[in-house]
């Protein structure tokens, strides 16, 4: 299976911070993939480096086989690469469908309708101003205005962190309709039910650096990984 984005020795900084430090990672077409690690590990600011909004001082990004390196946010979202940040970014003075309909791309292959469907509560909720949907209905919401830009790949940024557990069960269906539609997807997430229901493969970072990479069944497999480098033993 080929790689659908290719992250090759990448290194970026605040400032004088080095905060990646030369990160490589994949994603294959058809995929889930997590990228774990404890706070301030440098895993949204991979997120970051990857979609333009921190260009990195060395390596290089690669979607579809196009060096997209330096390239500013909004070009790399034009290449098909979307990003949905942790603070979700909705506009809560819009209703549901007005903010689905100011993100939709005049050739996506994503409609309404499609949204509608793996989003039920979206639906429901139509009418009702974004300021009015609980945290869950929030992200839901913006992973499909993702999905409206007609991404190629998606990259979610800690998409079930401080939701009920019921809440959880339905964003997962919903990750893996969204890869059975055939986008891609990269996760950073600190849950790891979650990221042992949906992933193929796990890499893990620390310290800007990736000490771990492995399939779904090595990192279950795989107690003194996860101990060491997550500080959790996960079931």
């Amino acid at each position: 299976m080929s790689a659908f984005l290719q992250v090759e020795n990448i290194h970026s900084y605040y400032g004088k911070s080095h905060i990646i430090q030369g990160v490589s990672l994949e994603v294959r077409e058809g995929e889930i993939v997590t990228l774990l690690g404890r706070n301030g590990a440098g895993k949204s600011s991979t997120l970051k480096s990857i979609s333009g909004l921190l260009t990195p001082a060395k390596g290089k990004v690669m979607l579809a086989g196009k060096n997209l390196t330096g390239a500013p946010a909004y070009k790399v979202s034009q290449e098909g690469l979307a990003l949905v940040p942790e603070d979700r970014g909705i506009f809560s003075l819009l209703s549901v469908e007005e903010n689905l309909q100011i993100s939709q791309r005049k050739k996506s292959p994503w409609s309404l309708s499609d949204i509608y469907t793996i989003f039920p509560r979206l639906e429901e909720r139509k009418k009702n101003g974004g300021s009015q949907l609980s945290g869950g209905e929030q992200q839901m919401l913006a992973i499909a205005r993702a999905l409206l830009n007609g991404p190629n790949l998606l990259m979610l940024d800690e998409p079930v962190e401080g939701l009920a557990p019921v809440i959880v069960e339905e964003i997962v269906s919903q990750i893996l309709k969204i890869r059975d539609a055939g986008v891609p997807i990269l996760l950073v997430e600190q849950n790891l039910a979650v990221c042992n229901a949906l992933a193929d493969r796990h890499y893990i970072l620390e310290l800007g650096k990736i000490v771990y990479h492995g399939t779904a069944e090595e990192f279950i497999a795989d107690t003194e990984a996860r101990d060491r480098y997550l500080g959790v033993k996960a079931n």
